[in-house]
């Protein structure tokens, strides 16, 4: 049974275009092409990653953020109550009055005090701005990297100036060494993000990343399995092309340099409207609709390459509209925050208002004004 499911997903006719076979994919004559099993080396390469993160974010990450003036900040601790903690894990992080209400009767404090500890909680709970500043780091320094040796990849190759050339002899395209370690990385990394989600700082659009991730890691399994090589290079490039833009706009969000976070964030807009909402659409999806056809009739390999890039650009146009509105905050002369994050909590009982090791302060006014970020 398991033989038959194996010969019906690499069917032939699902994967590649008409009087083509994998046989046709078969190293000769010098020619190198791209195979499934070459993708298992993206797994050790994602934990070799994530070492490598570990490694950066405690040395690298920190020194920097020594520089930057970034501290800890000193957090109120909730006093032990399992009846709170349970609520508070398995019900609701905010629970309704009535809730409240409830919870004071079984634990025998006062609503104000059953309130006062789910605030303190959920402050508890959230990514300090050293922890957010690290990861930010770690992306800035990799999607930097990935983009200039993306472009190093492709910036010499024909396709690159006119994507007629993407489709030239396809699938019978070789594969050239700086490919595969682009490849493998690139994929590594999102298995890599993908493992560490559990610790990393959440988002409100959490779920919307794990679609992207899972997205990105199918189309580039799929391109790499089925030689759409080149087209699946300059999706790569397009994609880093914007993002350390905004990683590094956190960075100097969460050190308190409003103009530079604003400069920042203001060319990671204007990149990632191009390179998402005008090149993606309308020169990368384009190339990978249109000219396919100009050399065989559709199939259900190109339908599910294609598929997967309309539902990235969907994702494109979400993230679209909430930059969007962070652009006209800052129009508006608001300071620009990351619609995505939720905001720390104060706490404004005179007996919180400092604790033993001084005041409740990250040593900057920017941001200890309730306007933080977690993202």
């Amino acid at each position: 049974m398991l033989q038959t499911i194996y010969e019906w997903f690499w069917w032939d006719r699902l994967w590649l275009p008409y009087n083509l076979t994998w046989a046709d994919l078969q190293d000769r004559d010098g020619r190198v092409y791209a195979k499934a099993s070459d993708l298992y080396v993206t797994i050790p390469c994602a934990f070799a990653l994530m070492f490598v993160r570990y490694v950066f974010e405690r040395t690298v990450a920190t020194y920097f953020a020594h520089l930057l003036g970034i501290k800890e900040k000193v957090r109120l601790k909730v006093k032990p109550n399992p009846i709170l903690e349970k609520s508070f894990t398995f019900s609701s992080k905010h629970p309704k009055q009535s809730e409240i209400e409830s919870l004071a009767k079984k634990s025998h404090l006062t609503p104000r005090q059953v309130e006062r500890w789910f605030r303190r909680r959920r402050n508890q709970a959230r990514p300090s701005v050293l922890k957010k500043f690290r990861e930010a780091c770690w992306r800035f320094t990799f999607y930097l990297i990935a983009f200039v040796a993306g472009m190093a990849v492709i910036v010499d190759k024909p396709w690159f100036y006119d994507l007629r050339e993407t489709w030239k002899g396809f699938p019978i395209q070789t594969m050239l060494p700086s490919q595969y370690w682009y490849y493998m990385i690139e994929l590594g990394f999102y298995w890599s993000l993908l493992f560490t989600v559990a610790s990393d700082v959440k988002r409100k659009d959490f779920k919307e990343q794990i679609i992207h991730h899972v997205a990105t890691i199918i189309l580039i399994s799929f391109s790499w399995c089925t030689n759409y090589i080149r087209a699946g290079t300059l999706v790569m490039a397009v994609h880093d092309a914007s993002d350390y833009f905004l990683e590094s706009a956190k960075m100097f969000n969460y050190a308190g340099w409003k103009a530079t976070c604003n400069c920042l964030f203001i060319l990671f807009a204007v990149a990632f409207f191009i390179t998402r909402l005008v090149i993606f659409p309308f020169w990368i999806i384009h190339c990978t609709v249109i000219y396919p056809l100009e050399l065989y009739p559709a199939f259900f390999g190109y339908y599910f390459f294609n598929g997967i890039l309309v539902i990235l650009q969907l994702l494109h146009i979400f993230w679209a509209a909430l930059i969007l509105r962070m652009a006209l905050k800052f129009i508006t002369g608001n300071i620009v925050e990351d619609e995505r994050s939720d905001r720390e909590e104060t706490d404004n009982s005179e007996d919180e208002e400092s604790v033993k090791n001084g005041p409740v302060s990250n040593g900057h006014a920017a941001l200890n004004n309730n306007r933080r970020k977690t993202d």
